[in-house]
């Protein structure tokens, strides 16, 4: 069951062409870096509702990438690529996002983006801040129209789930 009473935070800049997320869960820290850093538990939430996560590959360092797919329930894939650029556990890494296919060819038709994901405790919980940086206002409107904030909402609710399986 959500906890109503957690932060969450959706704030659109269309000067910056940001979006910021921020949003709080009942879990320490190191176990929230944890989910959103290791493979094994990246498959386990990473997914709006009901599609599913798949890992093709992924090196969790400054350099490294992960490449995943979102998976409808009738096995259509939506494929992503992750580099990491810089990282900093448990307090932030940086990242570059973008869709691609099954061999990782970057579909430049779709917005690129310049992730920031800072992790931080509040009293026994973590605040996870993510600043999503687009090239352009059209990019960045073109992601909010793709529904981009129920499908977040959605992917952290099942981290909840996630986190209280792992306590």
């Amino acid at each position: 069951m959500m906890n109503s009473n957690l932060q969450f935070d959706f704030l659109v800049n269309k000067e910056k062409n940001t979006i910021t997320v921020r949003r709080e869960f009942l879990a320490s820290q190191q176990l929230v870096w944890d989910c959103y850093t290791k493979q094994e538990l990246l498959d386990r939430w990473f997914a709006p509702k009901p599609l599913t996560t798949k890992t093709k590959s992924m090196n969790f360092s400054e350099g490294g990438h992960w490449h995943y797919a979102m998976v409808e329930p009738n096995g259509t894939e939506y494929w992503g690529w992750t580099s990491y650029t810089e990282i900093k556990p448990i307090d932030y890494y940086k990242a570059l996002d973008a869709f691609c296919d099954a061999e990782g060819n970057i579909n430049t038709q779709f917005p690129q983006a310049k992730w920031l994901v800072s992790f931080t405790t509040k009293e026994e919980n973590a605040v996870v801040e993510t600043v999503v940086t687009y090239n352009s206002l059209q990019d960045l409107e073109a992601v909010i129209q793709m529904g981009m904030k129920d499908g977040l909402t959605s992917t952290l609710e099942r981290l909840d789930e996630l986190l209280l399986t792992l306590k």
